[in-house]
């Protein structure tokens, strides 16, 4: 099953860590927290939930854990998020767009990773543990807070 979902794994630990060493330490506690709480896991939510729950959940207390490994996210590490632009100004705007992601808290970039997938507030709730309101009055702080940062 983790195979299955592992470029959740992925995304998570190369949105958290720019460095590849970082990454794949973070990848093998994530795996190791998976088979560790496994029989935590109930059917009344989906797999891939589950697992972006523990995952994000493993990041956060991997950075406390380790406050030397908190660093920002260069934009190379962003680049699997990518889409292909078609023009010049359209890489411009992805760029400024993933150096303003940059700037944001731990949390902050775990609920746009996953708004930016095109998960409801609902599922970013189940994942995260906060409330579908809570979720939507975080993204759109998110959301105000890059626009002023693209802005500057």
């Amino acid at each position: 099953m983790i195979q299955e979902h592992e470029g959740i794994i992925y995304k998570i630990s190369r949105v958290y860590f720019d460095q590849e060493e970082d990454q794949k330490d973070l990848y093998q506690e994530i795996v190791y927290q998976l088979w560790k709480s496994y029989d935590s896991f109930d059917d009344r939510s989906k797999w891939s939930t589950w697992m972006y729950r523990v995952a994000l959940n493993t990041a956060i207390s991997f950075l406390k854990r380790d406050k030397s490994k908190l660093k920002k996210v260069s934009s190379e590490g962003l680049d699997n998020f990518k889409m292909e632009p078609f023009d010049p100004v359209m890489e411009e705007r992805i760029e400024w767009l993933y150096k303003s992601i940059q700037e944001l808290s731990v949390v902050e970039k775990g609920i746009i990773l996953l708004y930016l997938e095109g998960k409801r507030h609902d599922e970013i709730a189940s994942i995260t543990g906060f409330s579908t309101t809570n979720v939507g009055t975080r993204i759109s702080r998110i959301k105000e807070k890059l626009k002023h940062q693209i802005s500057n």
